[in-house]
């Protein structure tokens, strides 16, 4: 008995069972890697080095995260990855200072919370520019994307103090709110989507963002875009207290 043709099976019925199932797929996928609602932290063994991306904004956002990140201690967080948008050298010129602070800090031996690390600057694409269209937006923000890989990925340069910077994906990744960060968010999302390097099966890439002091009442476009995919979502006023779903945080002022 002869068999059918390749062409008999491509059936409509067989085309949509096939995109049905491609989108369980999908779905399930997706659910795996999103958090839960008490995330649970991972365990790390003293003494591992861990590199931690740093997402400024322009202006307020950057004196915010600055001031979120006054205690970091370099000898827990060995490799400091800073991303800023192309025209913002008033960021990248703010995260060289709180570096060379910290150096200055482990030189004369003021503080406990200083120790031995790599960093650098990294800058991207930015997202979207003031009274850009949203034509347009979308463009930029895929060159944004795809330069954000680089920085996940490890491709950087290190400045300052000794040791080389880790290839390694980022263990942690901190964002107050500006554009990029969403662009960065999602990148990192890709790469545990498709456990890139291991990023999902090793706890890698793991998100924290902290909503802005200003918002009192409501969430901003950024937070409201990002409450339900990041790890952990912190949020400075109680009013904010479980909205995006019993996500958001109330940790108290953190700036």
């Amino acid at each position: 008995m002869a068999s059918p043709p390749p062409s008999a099976l491509y059936t409509p019925t067989f085309l949509l069972a096939l995109l049905t199932t491609l989108l369980l797929c999908l779905t399930l996928r997706a659910l795996a890697i999103l958090p839960s609602r008490s995330p649970k932290p991972r365990l790390r063994t003293p003494g591992t080095p861990t590199r931690v991306v740093i997402v400024l904004g322009s202006g307020g956002h950057t004196q915010e995260m600055l001031y979120l990140l006054r205690d970091l201690d370099p000898a827990k967080y060995t490799h400091r990855t800073w991303v800023v948008s192309s025209g913002d050298a008033f960021s990248a010129g703010r995260a060289v200072a709180f570096e060379s602070e910290m150096e200055s800090r482990a030189g004369s031996g003021h503080g406990k919370n200083v120790g031995p690390g790599t960093f650098d600057v990294v800058t991207v694409p930015r997202a979207r520019s003031i009274h850009q269209s949203l034509l347009t937006t979308l463009g930029s923000s895929l060159r944004c994307l795809c330069a954000c890989f680089a920085p996940l990925l490890g491709f950087t340069t290190a400045s300052s103090m000794a040791q080389a910077p880790t290839k390694d994906l980022p263990d942690l990744i901190v964002t107050n709110g500006p554009a990029t960060a969403c662009i960065l968010v999602f990148a990192a999302l890709l790469l545990r989507f498709f456990n890139v390097r291991g990023a999902q099966s090793r706890g890698k890439c793991t998100t924290v963002y902290a909503e802005s002091f200003a918002r009192v009442k409501t969430l901003s476009l950024s937070g409201k875009l990002l409450v339900r995919v990041v790890d952990r979502f912190l949020v400075q006023w109680e009013g904010l207290e479980g909205v995006g779903g019993g996500r958001a945080e109330f940790v108290g002022v953190l700036v």
